[in-house]
């Protein structure tokens, strides 16, 4: 059992934590959450001796082997699945011993090590390792490169595979999943649910948390609190403490309702469709989230953008990719406002290349490409945190792409992403990777895009800063193309996926645990068709693709030319709606006046619940047009 009793730590002159005590039992599988800078990676370094205890207790029993993630892995000339194997320490030392052994001669030395390799299963290390390597990414191919050819994001991912070699007693895990596609982060969930050992796993992924954690270690306000569940547990029962406090409770009533409205929007969309219902269960799932996130420092929105045309953009049978190799053959799409999107797919699919043809003809082999001349484009990807102006504050970087706009007004508003008082003239090469994430959305928020694409926008964000986005977005009226490991956002923000695999980019009908099971799927049908025969089925397959495109291109363009008119009316009623809402707002607000009441106000009492009533019956007629049009695009 790990033991901490009064335990307080300091950084400097700061307080993380003081005086907590909490107990964790062998098995037991923790996260641990708090505000960026609240001291969780502090507390790591404290459980594997990279710190001092300033007062109180750590007892970890004696002799548990405690793995971790190494931070930075240098250039090395080791083939990858070396390193790998590296995790584990007991095999090194046998193979050492085995070694000398084998070179003095000492036949009796050698049949005892080979008794203990046997004992851990040293013999099939390296399939134990090369099934890690497959799980989080690597090809087989991969498995004997040189570390040393491998870039940042993957070195992480081999540093990983090393820590989840070690036969470990306790484990821990600083934010595993940021450098992970979806299809890993189904594997790794898998893997940890099936660790024996104990777990200490810090992460802003609440979906990773709530499947894999039976307890949370919340850092706040200078104290270390552990909960038993999972994330949705805590969640709970931090918004019930949160709703004692007035304010925060009538917060918590505002947020609630944004929620309600936007699940009653697509409950009216699709009653029937699986997709659309597991969209729905998620959002309501959402709002009982939202009252845990009342007092967050993050509270921003998108403003509308100035020009909504229709279509934004527009691509007709693509061929990307880069110089002569095609990463996707034979791509349409149309995008329009109010489209959301997120891209599913493996790693090396596509996802990117197809973003960044969205953003841009960079990608672009063959096809056509048509912008539309009010189309402004909000792009985030990783990149662009590298781009910052290492010297400049974020006060400047606003300055310099809004030089109209008044310090008092860049200060409120980059107030809301968490950059407060003296913040926002702090140099920005000291910030972290998730405060300088934090400063590009603000960047691409405030130029008003009308198509946003955000390729993995919550690398390094906080919970509390990923809630904010979620519910920014659920505002936002331009069109959305999202690529994400992070599934609260993907269920919260999209409501079409398109599955990016084989060169092709196709709608996916399911929801993300049907992408899950055709992850599964596809990796049995893999190990299935390696021979011959499945190669030969593959080919058979892919030439009647090329023969019913055309075919399938025709019907695509009728149904387009179809649905046009529709959506337009759908707009058009929408818009309606809202104002006839805004109307009935306001009258309702005058009925809350108590001089309303008085007898000389009888009559004007009067003409406001006639007017109420119509308002009210007009509404109701708009929003049953609105189900049938929706039903005639079923």
């Amino acid at each position: 059992m790990i033991r901490i009793s009064s335990l307080s730590i300091r950084r400097g002159p700061r307080l993380l934590f003081e005086n907590s005590t909490l107990s964790i039992h062998p098995g037991q599988k923790v996260g641990v959450t708090g505000g960026n800078g609240s001291g969780k990676s502090s507390l790591f370094a404290l459980v594997i001796g990279e710190i001092g205890v300033d007062e109180g207790e750590l007892r970890i029993p004696p002799g548990w082997v405690v793995a971790h993630v190494a931070q930075e892995t240098p250039s090395l000339s080791c083939s990858a699945i070396d390193l790998v194997m590296d995790g584990d320490h007991e095999l090194r030392r046998l193979q050492l011993e085995l070694s000398k052994a084998e070179q003095s001669g000492d036949g009796v030395r050698q049949g005892a090590l080979f008794a203990e390799m046997e004992a851990i299963d040293g013999f099939n290390a390296r399939n134990r390792a090369a099934k890690l390597m497959q799980g989080l990414g690597f090809t087989v191919e991969q498995e004997n490169l040189p570390v040393e050819s491998f870039s940042g994001g993957w070195r992480m991912r081999l540093n990983l595979a090393q820590a989840l070699m070690a036969r470990s007693d306790l484990l821990l895990l600083d934010e595993p999943t940021n450098h992970l596609d979806l299809d890993a982060v189904f594997w790794l969930e898998d893997w940890l649910k099936q660790y024996p050992g104990t777990l200490l796993l810090i992460s802003h992924d609440r979906d990773v948390l709530d499947r894999v954690v039976n307890g949370i270690i919340h850092i706040e306000h200078q104290r270390m609190e552990l909960t038993p569940g999972n994330y949705s547990a805590f969640e709970r029962i931090r918004a019930e403490r949160l709703a004692q406090q007035q304010s925060a409770w009538e917060r918590q009533q505002r947020e609630k309702e944004h929620m309600h409205r936007f699940v009653e929007r697509f409950r009216a969309k699709a009653t029937k469709a699986k997709q659309v219902q597991s969209r729905i269960k998620a959002l309501e799932r959402m709002e009982t989230i939202a009252p845990a996130h009342v007092d967050s420092p993050f509270h921003f929105h998108f403003s509308p953008p100035e020009k909504l045309p229709h279509p934004l953009l527009t691509i007709n049978h693509a061929v990307a990719g880069y110089g002569e190799a095609i990463v996707l053959d034979d791509f349409s799409i149309t995008l329009n406002p109010g489209d959301r999107m997120a891209l599913l797919g493996r790693n090396g699919a596509g996802k990117s290349t197809l973003m960044k043809l969205l953003a841009s003809s960079q990608t672009l082999l063959q096809g056509g490409r048509v912008e539309s001349k009010a189309l402004t484009i909000g792009y985030f990807a990783q990149h662009q945190l590298e781009l910052l102006d290492l010297a400049a504050t974020p006060l400047l970087h606003l300055q310099r792409n809004h030089p109209d706009a008044t310090e008092q007004e860049l200060r409120g508003y980059l107030g809301s992403f968490g950059f407060r008082d003296d913040r926002v003239k702090d140099p920005v090469g000291p910030l972290s990777g998730g405060e300088k994430a934090r400063l590009v959305l603000a960047m691409i928020i405030r130029q008003r895009p009308n198509l946003l694409l955000l390729d993995e926008p919550t690398n390094h964000l906080d919970l509390e800063m990923r809630h904010a986005l979620v519910v920014a977005l659920q505002e936002f009226e331009g069109a959305l193309v999202v690529v994400s490991h992070d599934r609260y956002l993907l269920e919260g923000v999209a409501d079409q996926f398109l599955l990016v695999a084989n060169h092709r980019v196709e709608p996916f009908s399911g929801d993300l645990d049907d992408y899950a099971q055709w992850l599964r799927s596809a990796d049995s049908l893999g190990k299935s068709s390696s021979n011959g025969s499945g190669r030969a089925e593959s080919e058979a397959g892919s030439k009647s693709q090329r023969v019913n495109r055309k075919e399938q291109r025709r019907i695509e363009a009728e149904q387009r030319k179809r649905l046009a008119p529709i959506k337009k009316r759908i707009d058009r009623v929408e818009r309606e709606i809202g104002e006839l809402e805004s109307s009935s707002l306001e009258l309702e607000q005058q009925l809350a006046q108590s001089e309303i009441y008085e007898d000389s106000a009888r009559e004007r009492l009067r003409q406001i619940l006639q007017e109420k009533g119509e308002l009210t019956r007009q509404i109701e007629e708009r929003e049953e047009l609105l189900l049938d049009l929706y039903g005639e695009i079923e």
